[in-house]
């Protein structure tokens, strides 16, 4: 059974529906038998390499909302991580583009380290406040995680992998997602955001029964 990911580094919900789905998946008896391919989707492709001001000042620039209305939010979201048992820290948050992450993330499947890395990625920038547009800081993540950081460095200095992001992003118009996270199992069913436990696990059980049944 083959699970892709749509998702984005720097969306607060595509955390949370990754703890979620790793929950459900942990549930699932046929899990050793799952394939797992998280795909590129950026929120926004034209997202300066580094935003200056704060988290809550972009949020309430980006929905028109007042300062406090974006703060309460992120408060919202923060709790709800928070029962997922994640960390988040808008406060000291960095946001900037996140293209180069995604194609480190294309990097890291070329050595099965994909999961290893989009988590990292995850980690880095709602709970440490890391600058994830910033290339040096993605080769220090890299190395984290076990990848060569010098072929890590050659591949983000030079174009490596751009295709494969755009490639993700361009499958995803083609499947009709427009928000994330999104999960497809087996390219016959969909999930939209970070569904509950019980959700994914009903779509695992329909997706097996209609490979069983072949």
């Amino acid at each position: 059974m083959k699970i892709e990911i749509w998702s984005d580094v720097v969306c607060p919900w595509c955390y949370i529906g990754k703890r979620r789905f790793e929950s459900a998946l942990a549930r699932f008896e046929h899990r050793d038998e799952v394939e797992i391919c998280w795909r590129s989707f950026e929120l926004d492709t034209k997202a300066p390499q580094h935003f200056e001001g704060t988290s809550d000042e972009r949020l309430a620039k980006k929905y028109g909302i007042s300062i406090v209305q974006a703060a309460a939010l992120h408060d919202r979201v923060t709790l709800q991580a928070a029962q997922e048992g994640l960390e988040y820290h808008f406060d000291i948050a960095q946001y900037g583009n996140s293209f180069d992450a995604h194609r480190l993330i294309h990097f890291a499947a070329k050595h099965g380290l994909q999961d290893a890395m989009k988590e990292r990625l995850l980690k880095a920038y709602f709970t440490e406040g890391e600058p994830i547009s910033d290339v040096d800081t993605l080769v220090k993540l890299s190395g984290e995680v076990g990848l060569n950081a010098d072929e890590a460095s050659a591949a983000l200095e030079g174009d490596a992998f751009a295709d494969e992001v755009r490639t993700d992003e361009e499958l995803a118009i083609k499947l009709g997602i427009t928000g994330v996270p999104f999960f497809v199992v087996n390219r016959k069913y969909g999930i939209s955001g970070a569904q509950p436990v019980k959700t994914f696990l009903e779509i695992f059980e329909k997706a097996w029964a209609d490979l069983s049944a072949r």
